[in-house]
């Protein structure tokens, strides 16, 4: 269990090299590159590792009853398959002192389990694979040392925040992700528009944080704890109320609504292709985008009861992801840009991940999540690979005929479409059935809206791969250069991502295909089964896996009918038709988000607000300040002049006065002779007795 359990070590080590490459990383032979990838190919191993002892764990834990006896509460394990209960294996976590607060000590820590060795084994390999294909894509850059600096950091962030035991921690680690992303997306801040993409990036992931920390708080004060898995223990009890989960689900939802690019707040993400494409990659495979993700399958119990997952037929979460899907395959369709195209074809295929966590098919979401990133990084350096060679330009329109010319990106560029297309046997089309299955039939009642718009979603995805691969691999050349086949350190990762695109698909076999033992074999591991909801798993259905592979061929054949042979009716259909023409043109402004924000949100919120903001605490706040300011000096003169000087200074000067002329009085009748002072108390209590005896 020792990788298990020194798990931290395996965020812990990148980010040490960060802090060698900056401040040693010039002084190195290699400017620092070795450094990161020595660390970051550490990191692959112990994630590996532990992987590894998961699974022994896992198979351990099946055959005794020893998890049992650790159940409190009313929680039990989810029931399996043959109505028989499942053994529950619980996450391994280790603690320790963080700070202390009004009496409460609180700590930070690792909860270690199948979706974090999952997500450690894709963010430490993909990440390697990145920093390997930088070796030759930023030779010479001005910043080569910075970049590999906040790569390696950037890394450490993501696997830090994969293994956080709280969410307080998975805070921390959050931003940490957005900071380095600001940094690697604006790494040639030296022209505008790459500065712009990186504010812009800042800006908005922050609207989204901003529900991040609200949903924090209220699932501390709901729960009085920050730990994860007290958290979603808690989600289950039933003790917490349904109002509470539901306002910390949607609070949270926000967050993933901006770092995983759904909508409205994707609008992002596309112009975060301003930085190196390694980091393209990186961040649309491997880290930032899937953040969010990885934030609703961690605290699932919240999302699954405050939502009412298991019961309904439509939800928030749900119905953003499944819109998300058709908005961004939608946008795909326009782009000129290869880097843009995969960047909207990202946001669609987070929209799937987001749909299937909502509609209740976890495995389903987190299997894509996993399959998507491998093809998906395959896609972004196969484009790097082609700038590379195509006199770094990546506008599709400049490329063309290069199939023959660049013959490894060409066929690693494919296989990687095609699992992007959900054709099978690769791996998209067995995580993409699992979602439209689980969308289909999964819980109580179907998704049948969310389903419907995962069918028409296969079919644009299919019909804009076809677009770009034929704009960038076929015809004739029209850009400037010569282009050839780029480098072993650039064309080796393709490969090796290329195969797992094809492989992939079979960790996770469904019954009816897998020889028995190994089905579902991704689900056994990776599913939690302790602090977790009882979630229905739908079943391979032919007719529905017949049917996204008939619509995803049928955008296959609309591609090729239209780029290839020309013969599409849909030719000149914009210059013919007016609402043809305006929906185009409607794309292509992107649903005129960016011009609503940037051309109302941010002028309202710059000049009208900022504007009445600061007449409000001119005039109003500060005038209640200067009025309640002279109020007090003029309470305070009154004060002065009358009560104190006329009044309380008066009577102490009378007082006064009367004691002085009292005592020149009694002056006069201090003699010092005896015989008087005799006879004056002779009379004194003559007088004291007359008073006596009159009055009684």
């Amino acid at each position: 269990m020792w990788f298990l359990e020194n798990a931290w070590l395996v965020p812990l080590i990148p980010a040490v090299c960060f802090a060698i490459i900056l401040l040693l990383g010039k002084r190195l032979p290699t400017k620092g590159s070795a450094v990161g990838i020595a660390g970051v190919a550490t990191s692959f191993v112990l994630s590996c590792a532990a992987g590894v002892q998961w699974i022994q764990h896992v198979n351990a834990g099946e055959s005794s009853e020893h998890a049992f006896g650790r159940i409190v509460g009313s929680i039990l394990p989810r029931a399996a398959e043959g109505g028989e209960a499942a053994h529950a294996i619980e996450p391994i976590t280790r603690t320790v002192d963080w700070f202390t607060i009004g009496g409460a000590t609180y700590s930070a820590g690792i909860q270690v389990d199948g979706l974090s060795v999952m997500m450690l084994f894709t963010v430490s390999f993909i990440s390697l694979l990145v920093h390997v294909y930088s070796l030759e894509y930023l030779k010479g850059d001005r910043r080569y040392t910075h970049y590999y600096a906040f790569l390696s950091l950037f890394t450490a962030s993501m696997l830090a925040f994969v293994v956080s035991g709280n969410i307080l921690q998975m805070l921390v680690c959050w931003e940490l992700v957005g900071v380095c992303s600001f940094a690697l997306i604006g790494h040639w801040w030296e022209e505008k528009p790459n500065a712009d993409a990186a504010l812009k990036a800042f800006l908005t992931n922050r609207v989204g944080d901003v529900g991040l920390i609200l949903g924090v708080i209220i699932l501390f004060f709901t729960f009085g704890t920050f730990d994860v898995v007290e958290i979603n223990l808690g989600a289950l009890s039933g003790e917490a109320s349904q109002t509470a989960l539901l306002v910390a689900s949607l609070a949270l939802f926000a967050a993933v609504t901006s770092k995983s690019g759904q909508f409205p707040l994707h609008t992002w993400l596309p112009d975060a292709m301003a930085g190196p494409t390694p980091v393209s990659a990186l961040i649309h495979a491997a880290t930032m985008v899937v953040a969010g993700v990885y934030l609703i399958a961690r605290l699932y119990p919240v999302f699954f009861e405050g939502l009412s997952i298991g019961t309904s037929s439509i939800n928030y979460v749900a119905f953003i992801g499944g819109f998300t899907t058709l908005i961004g395959a939608g946008l795909a369709f326009v782009q000129k840009d290869i880097k843009k195209v995969l960047a909207y074809s990202t946001i669609s295929q987070l929209g799937y991940m987001v749909m299937a966590l909502g509609v209740g098919a976890w495995t389903a979401g987190v299997f894509h999540m996993f399959t998507h990133a491998f093809f998906k990084a395959c896609l972004f350096l196969g484009a790097g690979s082609v700038s590379h060679a195509a006199h770094h330009t990546f506008d599709m329109r400049k490329m063309g005929g290069l199939k023959k010319l660049m013959p490894v990106t060409f066929w690693t560029f494919l296989i990687a479409s095609l699992a992007l297309s959900g054709i099978p046997p690769f791996a998209g089309f067995w995580s993409k059935d699992e979602i439209l299955a689980g969308a289909g039939s999964g819980q109580e009642q179907a998704y049948t809206f969310m389903l419907v718009m995962g069918l028409l979603t296969a079919l644009m995805t299919a019909a804009y791969m076809t677009r770009t691969v034929w704009m960038t691999f076929f015809g004739e050349y029209r850009g400037a250069g010569t282009p050839h086949e780029s480098p072993k350190v650039m064309t080796v990762p393709l490969i090796i991502l290329a195969a797992f695109a094809v492989v992939l698909g079979l960790a996770n076999l469904p019954d009816v295909f897998a020889p028995d033992g190994l089905e579902t074999r991704f689900e056994h591991f990776v599913e939690p089964t302790f602090a977790f909801p009882e979630i229905e798993h739908a079943t391979f259905s032919f007719g529905l896996a017949g049917a996204s592979v008939a619509l995803a061929l049928l955008g296959i054949a609309m591609g090729y009918f239209y780029f290839f042979k020309n013969r599409s009716p849909f030719h000149g259909l914009t210059e013919r038709n007016a609402v043809a023409r305006g929906g185009h043109r409607f794309l292509e402004n992107k649903y005129y988000l960016d011009h609503l924000y940037s051309g109302i949100f941010v002028p309202l919120v710059r000049d009208k607000l900022s504007a009445a903001s600061y007449w409000f605490n001119q005039k109003v706040l500060d005038g209640v300040v200067n009025g309640a300011a002279t109020a007090t000096t003029a309470i305070g003169r009154f004060t002065y002049k009358h009560i104190d000087q006329n009044s309380i200074d008066r009577a102490i000067n009378a007082s006064g006065t009367g004691a002085d002329d009292s005592g020149q009085l009694l002056r006069k009748i201090q003699t010092g002779k005896v015989q008087q002072y005799g006879a004056l108390l002779f009379l004194g209590a003559a007088v004291f007795a007359g008073a006596l005896i009159i009055l009684i």
